[in-house]
């Protein structure tokens, strides 16, 4: 799936929807009371579990003290109001670190255990099988704590009474799930999603007879052909998932289907590969969330789909484009959430949203459609849709305008319409939109600005005009701005604070006027693209206070001056991109404080409580960089790849500074076509990732550095068009890099030595006498053509003489 805006945004529904499953069909804590003092036995108990605690970093254990008693209040801690004995432990999700105590056993009442989302384990990291002697739990939850061991047999001998068990990802090694499992006849929730586990066998599931929750994702159910049979012999099951279980097929024959209170069925990310109408399930109409992205199911679908009213979610993404849906679903008026993105071979935008649910309170919620190879005109009337808060046409071929009447959805919050063939003015939108995706389009003309509470807007690439207008300055909560690659002009407007701002991206249009003032202001900025603008004007002194910044690239301007030093203060910043300019003066000699550019500070993802700060632009291109002589394109998170230093074609002088080697994590480095003057650091070897390095078109001189050939990563190299001298360092990643390109050395000619044909003198086998070789070759030239002009001049002037005192 290629998760874009909109699709971040409704992943977040659906996580909170699968949140919400799981939640209700588990056994919630029991809510007690806590005024009843606990048993002093207990409480002890208690402390030497806290005794094995080795990291408490929410201090969630600090009322765990003798000071205080009553356990019974206690995080954490809940006892029965009747006899005081401990009944539940939860202390899910706090970070704790330690090994679970046997003492544990002392709480012989209880009957709630959680300790999933925790760094605790037994006895040398293994799973504590003590545990499996606890006679009253009802509720035991270990997940996520990734113990280094088997899933022990034993856990079939816990309690008959044991409803919830819940171990997903608590294993780190690879263990056959044990059919012992099938002894707890009471169990009603089961979670063991793991990749560590497999199984060859499923049929003891068949004596769980309360199970309502099924939760068996990752394990490797591949040998397992007659997995539905099985799963139809629990018919009070309410939820299914094998999510990514290897399930070879899915278009078994079942004569009758027993799982008439099925609500949910996950089979997602199984390789079934035939036609979506052949499979099994077609026939529980009781299904509410279905969810088959990436089985690459095939054909049309079933016309038994339109008979499933109960359904409100339906996940068919990436599926191959090998589906089509003709089908009416005009009658499924509980669907809320419609997922086909990168499924179907083809279809007419305008005939499907007319098929789509029509009644009288409309609940569909979101439409993603995007990557379908969809065709038609944008429909201009769509009122049955008006309840939708996310709508994703993407990557289609789509055209018409943009419909004037969204701007009744008063619900909607993400629109994205990207890669299409959509044409005209951007009407006035809804006022709660958040996140508007328009790119690569044909849309023209000006752009209003509207939607007040706007998070995300991508405009990129499209032919609108005009300057950005003053009421631009009033979109407080604006988080990423693309206006990239279109026909904007003028100056930037002058705004007092838009502090949200994180990502502003202008390249390519035909902004003017000073460096904007407007920056300074934008304290939470990480990502700031001006290139290929008529910027003029330096670079303020104030740009080296963004201390959020991490990519600067205002590249093909006409900004001149000088690099203003304090530049270096920007400690986050991973891409400095000033090249084609008019920049003069020296390169900053404290380039060592841009630390995002050493090993020991690389950069990483930026995550938000809300938003990736990068989610506009997943679905395309947004940020280009000339590396190793060509222009790339970065999206998504590829951009954390870049640490990049490009300052080509300026009128820098000067010389290299050689803290320049200390920024041992950058990768490409471009200083081309200047004015440089000295040597190339000698400790040059010591940037250790750099894979490209650019000083052509410069007039440096003396050795190349022996350390180059240290660099192990370097697989671009240009240092011609110089006046370097001496013998060329060897090394086998050179010889790589120039067997790549035999002109990196051109326009250097006092170089010798391999891999050119020009021999340096026995002399001046070590480089580090180059200098000297060429000094002496240089004396000894000089003086034999000095005697050789001299012989000439006295041989000429005994001539002369001879013909002057000759009389006749």
């Amino acid at each position: 799936m290629h998760p874009s805006a909109a699709k971040f945004l409704l992943l977040l529904v659906a996580a909170a929807s699968s949140f919400l499953s799981v939640a209700s069909h588990g056994l919630p804590p029991r809510q007690l009371k806590r005024n009843a003092s606990c048993l002093p036995h207990e409480r002890d108990a208690l402390l030497a579990f806290k005794e094995n605690i080795t990291s408490d970093p929410e201090g969630i254990l600090s009322s765990w003290r003798r000071g205080r008693k009553d356990c019974c209040r206690w995080m954490g801690v809940t006892c029965s109001n009747q006899t005081g004995h401990v009944l539940e432990l939860d202390l899910s999700y706090r970070n704790l670190t330690g090994q679970i105590s046997p003492s544990l056993l002392s709480l012989e009442h209880l009957e709630h255990l959680d300790l999933g989302g925790t760094y605790l384990s037994g006895h040398d990291g293994r799973f504590p099988e003590f545990l499996c002697s606890f006679k009253n739990l009802r509720y035991l939850d270990l997940s996520l704590l990734s113990f280094a061991s088997r899933l022990p047999a034993q856990l079939g001998n816990l309690s008959t009474s044991l409803e919830y068990l819940h171990l997903n990802n608590a294993y780190s090694l690879p263990s056959e799930v044990p059919p012992q499992l099938g002894n707890l006849s009471n169990l009603r929730h089961l979670g063991l999603a793991s990749d560590y586990l497999y199984t060859t066998d499923i049929s003891w599931l068949v004596r769980l007879h309360q199970l309502e929750f099924l939760e068996m994702a990752d394990i490797n159910l591949s040998t397992i052909d007659n997995w539905p049979l099985v799963v139809n012999m629990i018919p009070s099951l309410k939820s299914l998932s094998l999510w990514n279980c290897s399930l070879p097929r899915a278009n078994q024959s079942l004569t009758h289907i027993n799982l008439t209170k099925l609500e949910r069925l996950d089979l997602s990310t199984n390789y079934f590969g035939h036609p979506i109408a052949s499979s099994w399930f077609w026939n529980i109409t009781s299904i509410q969330r279905l969810e088959l992205s990436s089985t690459y199911l095939y054909g049309p679908f079933p016309d038994a789909l339109g008979r499933m009213t109960s359904l409100f979610d339906l996940e068919f993404s990436e599926n191959g484009n090998s589906a089509t849906m003709t089908l009416d679903l005009r009658n499924l008026c509980e669907l809320r959430y419609l997922w086909l993105d990168g499924s179907l071979s083809s279809g007419n935008i305008t005939e499907f949203i007319e098929k789509l649910p029509q009644c009288s309170s409309s609940k569909l919620y979101l439409l993603s459609l995007s990557d379908n190879n969809m065709t038609g005109i944008m429909p201009q009337v769509m009122g049955h849709l008006t309840s939708l808060a996310a709508l994703s046409l993407s990557n289609n071929s789509i055209s018409g305008s943009i419909s004037p009447g969204l701007q009744n959805f008063t619900s909607l919050e993400v629109l994205s319409l990207s890669s299409n063939h959509l044409s005209g003015q951007i009407p006035l939108l809804p006022r709660g939109l958040e996140i508007l995706e328009v790119s690569m389009n044909f849309l023209s003309g000006h752009f209003h600005f509207g939607a007040p509470n706007i998070k995300v807007l991508i405009l990129s690439s499209n032919k609108i005009s005009g300057p950005i207008p003053e009421k631009f300055c009033e979109l407080q909560y604006l988080h990423d701005l693309d206006l990239s690659n279109n026909s904007f002009a003028g100056e930037l407007p002058i705004c007092s604070s838009m502090p949200s701002l994180r990502s502003l991206l202008l390249s390519n249009n035909e902004f003017s006027g000073k460096f904007p003032s407007m920056v300074q202001t934008l304290s939470s900025l990480i990502l700031l693209d001006l290139s290929w603008n008529k910027f003029d004007g330096t670079l303020p002194i104030w740009i080296g206070h963004l201390a959020e910044l991490r990519f600067l690239d205002l590249s093909h301007n006409m900004l001149y001056g000088s690099i203003p030093v304090n530049i270096t203060h920007l400690r986050q910043l991973q891409l400095l991109n000033l090249s084609f300019n008019n920049i003069s003066g020296s390169i900053p000699q404290s380039l060592s404080k841009l630390m995002a550019m050493t090993k020991t500070h690389m950069p990483g993802p930026i995550t938000t409580n809300r938003f990736d700060w990068y989610i506009g632009w997943v679905n395309y291109e947004f940020l280009s960089a000339v590396t190793k002589h060509q222009q790339h394109k970065y999206a998504e998170k590829s951009i954390f790849y870049i640490v990049d230093i490009d300052l080509s074609v300026n009128h820098l002088t000067g010389g290299i500074p050689d803290e320049m080697a200390s920024l041992d994590g950058l990768r490409y480095l471009n200083l081309s076509r200047n004015c440089l003057r000295g040597n190339i650091p000698k400790n040059i070897g010591a940037m250790e990732l750099v894979e490209s390095v650019d000083f052509s078109w410069n007039s440096l001189s003396g050795e190349i550095p022996a350390s180059l050939s240290d660099l192990t990563f370097l697989s671009v190299l240009d240092l011609s068009y110089n006046n370097l001298s001496g013998r060329i360092p060897s090394g086998r990643q050179l010889e790589t890099v120039y067997d790549n390109n035999p002109t990196i050395y051109d326009g250097n000619n006092n170089l010798c030595g391999p891999p050119l044909q020009r021999n340096c003198s026995s002399g001046n086998s070590d480089p580090k006498h180059g200098n000297e070789q060429a000094s002496g070759e240089n004396s000894e030239s000089l003086f034999f053509y000095f005697g050789l002009v001299s012989g000439f001049a006295v041989g000429l002037w005994g001539v002369l003489c001879a013909l002057l005192f000759k009389k006749p």
